[in-house]
């Protein structure tokens, strides 16, 4: 496909406004609170990442699909994406001692383990999917995931130190490469669809909405099978295998989030297609193309603005002042996301690419 996708640009503007309303949340709210706007608040838990990291995986597969019957080409695509790899980690690595739950470097570690996977079928990138996530579970009974973790504080004993850093890019950190890779092989896979065939979009759809549903219900029968005295223990003692959350991304969690992800995903594209020619339309797929750029400015400045306007202090880690009202932190991401837009919109105007995207690709290609 030579045409530009704006649906998955649109996924990605989604995604990019997701993660406003959960990393400022994590920075200044509280992810407990009860209220309605809390609870809508942690429904972007996880799916904004999992769309972004799926997004990037067809983005991939979509940017070096021209090279894939020329040997010459291929080793040509597979050397910028390495260099790419490198460039995103090292500004990963940069970042986190402001922002430690920067994505930034796991997802330099994604693409240079997708740079030798490139010009595979694409029936491999699902097995390979699988088999990211069976070392992961794998993993949990050899090395306990919250090894060097103060999950009170969200804070990582021993990042710096050569074990510490590789257990937490590989494991046990916030997205490590063991199971998330997993998503950017889905997304490498729906890379290789054609997404101009309605008939794909909706099968895609509908997959996804098949794997939510069945895996909402079977934790809604766990739940109420829980109130079985006889077979409690076992729940107990499986718990963390069969709960659905961010921390550890266990196979209900990945499922789930994977087909939230499809429905969101090929939604976006029907809404691309559809609406493809609406300035409104354009403003949201300009934004998605500059996620790299509004992912950083978001946890800097963003965070610096809204730690003033609130009175309260950025560290980084959940805060231990009085968390700032849902209501505010949603406000706040709806006013940020605008100004993203905005940005975005002058910006395109007189640049091809956004700042740091531009940056990337004349260090990287």
């Amino acid at each position: 496909m030579s045409d530009r996708i704006i649906g998955f640009d649109l996924a990605r503007a989604y995604a990019i406004f997701g993660m406003y309303i959960v990393n400022f949340t994590f920075c200044f709210g509280s992810f407990a609170d009860t209220s309605f706007l809390g609870k809508f608040s942690n429904l972007f838990i996880g799916n904004s990442t999992s769309i972004f990291i799926i997004c990037a995986g067809i983005s991939l597969v979509l940017m070096t699909s021209k090279s894939t019957d020329d040997i010459v080409e291929q080793r040509k695509s597979q050397s910028i994406v390495l260099k790419r790899s490198w460039f995103l980690f090292a500004i990963g690595l940069l970042l986190i001692n402001w922002w430690p739950g920067d994505i930034l470097h796991f997802y330099g570690g994604y693409l240079h383990i997708a740079a030798f996977l490139l010009f595979f079928p694409k029936k491999h990138y699902l097995w390979f999917a699988v088999g990211f996530i069976f070392v992961y579970n794998l993993l949990q009974f050899i090395i306990p995931i919250t090894t060097a973790w103060d999950l009170r504080t969200t804070k990582y004993a021993d990042f710096w130190t050569p074990i510490g850093f590789l257990r937490n890019t590989f494991y046990n950190g916030w997205n490590s490469i063991f199971p998330w890779f997993a998503f950017f092989l889905v997304g490498m896979y729906l890379g290789k669809i054609n997404w101009a065939n309605n008939k794909n979009q909706k099968k895609i759809f509908l997959i996804g909405l098949a794997l939510l549903a069945v895996f909402k219900g079977l934790r809604w029968l766990i739940k109420a099978d829980m109130e079985n005295v006889e077979r409690r223990s076992f729940y107990v003692k499986y718990w963390m295998q069969l709960m659905e959350d961010y921390f550890p991304a266990n196979i209900p969690y990945i499922v789930i989030t994977t087909g939230f992800a499809l429905m969101v995903i090929s939604t976006c594209v029907y809404l691309g297609g559809l609406f493809s020619n609406r300035q409104w339309m354009k403003l949201l797929s300009l934004t998605g193309e500059m996620t790299l750029t509004h992912y950083v400015f978001h946890i800097t400045i963003g965070t610096l603005i809204f730690a003033k306007l609130t009175g309260t202090t950025y560290t980084g880690y959940p805060s231990t002042e009085q968390p700032v009202s849902p209501f505010y932190i949603i406000m706040y991401s709806i006013f940020w996301f605008l100004v993203s837009v905005t940005v975005s919109f002058f910006w395109r105007k007189k640049f091809s690419k956004g700042p740091l995207e531009t940056i990337m690709r004349k260090v990287a290609g």
